[in-house]
């Protein structure tokens, strides 16, 4: 674990020394050997900037997509659209989730795109299987094809598409990136990470969103923001006290029941708010330290993006003892062949998170 006092929000200044080699977090077990390796880089950052703990290169922008939801919302609430049209946290928690198309997220977004006089069609991030098999499973059994709704995105898209409205701005076209919401959330990105994005790399997201190219230790910095807003303006810092107020009351509505975001919350007791993405990419918000963490796996792997965030979060101390017991196979995941027999497992590296402590 590497300790300095870099401030990775210094618009693109930020002296983010120490080792730069992504080192190894996760094996992958089968027998007696190491079958699989992951490499990563992640970082523990408080709400001054200060970089706590480093693993890899923090310095280098990654496409933080879907991880970073709850920035995304933040002009939902700031713009005063979700008092507009009379929403709650529910709403506000979808805003913020990667859902799995349960029934008890289909019909929520259902009602919330008609109160805003909508309809399916109106939403961007296009049809979906459930990620949730039982939800999948039943769609097949009644021969009905999946929807907008059940693209684990498409609360996000509800959010815009409320704050188009409020805003008086086009619905069409909404998920564009040079459309007046998506530059109101790239403006906000701006300053809760505290960079200069107007030259970041960008990209289109799997539900048709712009994703913006971030250094990981200002994602991190963003993320610290969320648990203690202590030094963003009053409006902003009730927006977020909101959001995470939300995030934490509703774990089941920013995942899905068998999802590791929601049962890592679960096992919490609500000490901390995590939000997982696309390509090996997970956040991290803990309220009561103040502190934000930000991991990226090299190649992407959503096995090790999990089992990596759990160790991450256990060497924060965020959690007790007892509340690990409830969460123990995040920390280490069996691996299950077809027949049910476990026969190996995915795993924290040895050494990695001790590494130059």
């Amino acid at each position: 674990m590497t300790h300095d006092h870099s401030h990775p929000h210094d618009h693109g200044h930020a002296d983010l020394s120490g080792p730069t080699e992504n080192p190894i977090m996760i094996e992958v077990t089968r027998g007696g050997m190491v079958e699989s390796v992951h490499r990563g880089r992640a970082c523990l950052v408080d709400a001054a900037g200060h970089v706590l703990a480093q693993w890899g290169d923090i310095a280098a922008p990654i496409y933080p997509r879907s991880a970073i939801a709850a920035i995304q919302a933040i002009p939902l609430v700031e713009s005063g659209a979700l008092d507009a049209f009379e929403l709650g946290d529910s709403e506000l928690a979808l805003a913020c989730a990667s859902h799995s198309g349960e029934i008890r997220h289909t019909r929520l977004l259902e009602g919330w795109i008609k109160r805003l006089g909508l309809t399916a069609e109106d939403l961007a991030c296009g049809p979906q299987t459930p990620t949730d098999p039982d939800s999948a499973a039943d769609l097949i059994r009644d021969g009905e094809p999946p929807s907008v709704f059940h693209n684990t995105a498409s609360g996000k898209h509800a959010g815009f598409l409320t704050t188009a409205r409020h805003l008086g701005k086009p619905i069409q076209g909404y998920a564009r990136f040079d459309h007046p919401v998506q530059q109101r959330v790239l403006g906000v990105l701006e300053q809760m990470t505290g960079q200069d994005l107007s030259r970041a790399p960008w990209g289109v997201d799997n539900c048709a969103l712009p994703t913006i190219g971030v250094p990981l230790g200002a994602l991190a910095y963003a993320m610290a923001r969320l648990a203690d807003p202590v030094d963003l303006p009053d409006a902003r810092a009730n927006a977020v006290a909101r959001i995470t107020k939300a995030w934490k009351a509703h774990p089941h509505l920013i995942g899905g029941k068998d999802s590791f975001d929601t049962r890592m919350m679960q096992a919490s007791g609500g000490l901390v708010l995590v939000k997982s993405g696309s390509e090996g990419v997970a956040c991290a918000v803990l309220p009561k330290e103040g502190v934000g963490i930000a991991l990226k796996i090299e190649d992407g792997s959503a096995r090790a993006r999990d089992v990596a965030l759990a160790a991450l979060i256990r060497a924060a101390n965020a959690l007790t003892e007892e509340q690990w017991t409830r969460a123990a196979d995040l920390l280490t995941v069996p691996l299950v062949n077809r027949v049910g027999r476990e026969v190996g497992v995915i795993r924290t590296a040895e050494g990695w998170l001790s590494n130059g402590e």
